[in-house]
């Protein structure tokens, strides 16, 4: 996703409306290191910050961080196209994924806002 929006070619996919997951790099590591210490943690944990966003406050945050904007969306029809079943799944699907196991065991979050982990990673 971010060469495109470096050039100033990125946008939302489909109608934006899907939620997206994510993690900041240095919040999963430090998610990993969190459950390898501590033993009453068991089974799978969800892996995401505590905010997810829709696909197009992604694509505006993102965009804005870079200083570029968010005009040209890929619609729904291209991704199928250009991606089949696949992409369908990946780029249009939507879950809502909150890291309750992470939260209620006290995991300290850096990076809960999308904008301060960009800003983070890609102000450098």
């Amino acid at each position: 996703m971010l060469l495109p929006f470096k050039l100033g070619l990125g946008g939302r996919t489909g109608d934006g409306r899907q939620w997206m997951s994510w993690i900041d790099v240095r919040d999963m590591v430090g998610a990993i290191h969190h459950i390898l210490k501590n033993d009453l943690m068991q089974g799978a944990v969800n892996m995401v910050a505590p905010k997810p966003v829709r696909n197009a406050e992604f694509a505006t945050t993102l965009a804005s961080v870079l200083s570029r904007p968010a005009i040209f969306p890929m619609p729904a029809f291209a991704v199928k196209l250009v991606f089949g079943e696949m992409g369908e799944e990946l780029l249009l699907g939507s879950q809502k994924v909150e890291p309750g196991k992470l939260i209620s065991s006290g995991y300290p979050f850096r990076y809960r806002e999308l904008r301060a982990s960009l800003e983070a990673l890609l102000k450098r």
